[in-house]
């Protein structure tokens, strides 16, 4: 049915473990090939751990599904190498209208702040974001993903998971010292466990019906519409995707019925009424869904780690799930590439449940009140609605009220035990478990992004007054960091150039703009220790080695 799309199909090829007298063993093998497991794969591959994928499918996802991508998984994509070509062939957007009937009520802007590398959202449709990121996954001797490849039974014991894997040429043995489940809502993987998902389950029906239209019908922004006088006064969602492709989600109550609903006599009609009968369009693909927003209790079950919707779900309302998804490969690939190197406990691992519990928590919290608000389940709570969208015409007070998706933000692990408490007072966003913020700077004497510069291990971020430049002796001592058995490199920040031949593993960023001293209270002085995904391990106001190597090991697990 969809005619902007060429699927991709990739081949079977049989493995050499097929044809082992054992089971052979590997580190680390990933159940599922979506943009949650594949993004695991390469975070794990640039930490130099060999990954094994395994997907029952021999192509992308089917439809467009998650579309809407939030800044902060374009930074991690960014770091896995495909974030310039995401934004390249996405529909960049940072602002939101809210209509109440035919008027507007307000509008939003997800990303305020001027000096960004990446914007509050893009567009894309998932099988591109699949597509790209099997082309990453090519580039990369540690990846091997195999098509055609399911996992149908488990067996695990405190060194590891023995699988029994089908193909088109019979089934084989594999071992692994990890399992990681990215194997979607329905997780078999989760079930031959024994485990389950607990939550609420909405009794409401959407229907997504992607259309082909001239784009210049609709800014590039997300418009969302209460009560609109085309569609019986429910809810409506209007975004543009690339290829002139537009999703329109409406609400459809849950007496629909699905089958019918789907149907092209049925959605036409709907889409004509919405855009009007002299504007031409063409279906390209259409689906029926129905949400829950629960989770498991536990994202880790001894060597089976569980991440994306195989661990927790939402309602689309905020576009969370992909991009939650993608925080969780953040969170878990860099603490078991220490694991795995022996150069942190296992216990770390207890660690990826503690913090992605919280945002799993905060992410239902969000995604619940929104269906709440936009599907109210009764008279008084659609009543409630519709006052505060009559007041948020003329009050700013009632804007905050206002809940057609609270939109994806990456969670700040503020009460994480990883953290390393302040001592000293600092003022701004930057506390600790908070993920880094951006800003340019010179690197090299060329532009660049801070983000770019953090990279993927640990980085301490020292500002520095040019005046006043670091001594013979501080230098050696960040040298020092640099050749621990876990390194700790350094970046100074400075207003300007400091003349200073630099050791290995310390570099030099110019803060022209003050943008980064800005968002860091980085007064002279200021150190911040950063972790591979981004998030702020701790900070001080003075320069000192051995705290950083303190807050180190303690973000490490010890």
């Amino acid at each position: 049915m969809i005619k902007t799309y060429e699927f991709p199909q990739y081949p079977y090829i049989r493995s050499a473990d097929q044809d082992a007298a054992v089971a052979v063993r590997r580190p680390v093998v990933i159940g599922g090939a979506g943009p949650v497991g594949m993004a695991m794969a390469i975070d794990l591959a640039l930490h130099r751990i060999p990954v094994v994928v395994l997907d029952d499918n021999n192509t992308v996802s089917f439809g467009s599904r998650a579309v809407c991508y939030a800044k902060r998984l374009l930074e991690v994509m960014d770091r896995l190498g495909i974030g310039e070509r995401l934004m390249q062939k996405g529909v960049t957007w940072n602002v939101g209208k809210v209509f109440f009937e035919e008027a507007p009520v307000y509008s939003f802007n997800m990303l305020p702040e001027e000096h960004h590398r990446r914007p509050g959202f893009i567009n894309l449709q998932q099988y591109y974001i699949e597509e790209y990121l099997v082309d990453r996954i090519q580039q990369l001797d540690e990846v091997d993903l195999r098509w055609k490849n399911r996992i149908t039974a488990l067996e695990q014991n405190d060194e590891g998971v023995l699988l029994t894997v089908e193909t088109p040429d019979g089934p084989y043995r594999l071992e692994a010292d990890y399992l990681i489940a990215c194997d979607g809502a329905n997780s078999d993987i989760r079930t031959m466990c024994g485990l389950k998902s607990s939550g609420q389950i909405f009794e409401d029906r959407f229907l997504i019906a992607d259309v082909v239209m001239d784009p210049k019908r609709f800014p590039p922004e997300r418009w969302f519409w209460f009560n609109p006088p085309f569609h019986d006064g429910q809810s409506t969602l209007l975004h543009r995707q690339p290829d002139n492709v537009w999703r329109i989600d409406f609400d459809l109550g849950w007496d629909a019925d699905p089958e019918e609903e789907k149907k092209p006599e049925k959605i036409i009609p709907r889409v004509k009424a919405f855009l009007g009968d002299d504007v031409e369009f063409e279906l390209d693909w259409a689906s029926v869904y129905t949400f829950c927003c629960r989770r498991m209790d536990d994202f880790r079950h001894g060597r089976i780690l569980f991440a994306g919707d195989s661990a927790h779900q939402v309602s689309p309302f905020g576009a969370r799930g992909a991009n939650s998804g993608v925080q969780d490969t953040d969170n878990l690939a860099w603490k078991l590439a220490l694991v795995l190197n022996g150069q942190a406990p296992e216990s770390l691992l207890d660690t990826y449940t503690e913090e992605r519990l919280f945002a799993a928590d905060e992410n239902i919290k969000n995604s619940t009140r929104s269906t709440d608000f936009i599907t109210p389940k009764n008279e008084a709570s659609r009543q409630f609605r519709d006052a505060v969208l009559n007041l948020s015409r003329r009050y700013p007070f009632a804007r905050s009220l206002v809940n057609s998706g609270r939109l994806s933000v990456p969670s700040a692990y503020v009460d994480s035990s990883l953290n390393t408490p302040d001592r000293e007072t600092f003022s701004g966003n930057m506390v600790p478990g908070t993920p880094s913020t951006d800003g340019p700077v010179l690197r090299n004497g060329r532009e660049d992004f801070l983000l770019s510069c953090l990279g993927n291990d640990f980085k301490t971020l020292w500002f520095i007054d040019p005046r006043n430049p670091p001594s013979a002796g501080e230098l050696q001592q960040l040298a020092l960091l640099a050749e621990l058995e876990l390194p700790i490199q350094t970046l100074l920040v400075s207003s300007q150039p400091l003349g200073l031949v630099l050791p290995q593993g310390v570099e030099l960023l110019v803060d022209t703009l003050g943008v980064v001293v800005e968002r860091f209270d980085g007064q002279p002085g200021s150190c911040y220790l950063m972790r591979p995904d981004q998030h702020v391990c701790g900070r001080m106001r003075t320069f000192d080695a051995d705290r950083l190597v303190a807050m180190q090991r303690r973000a490490i697990g010890y």
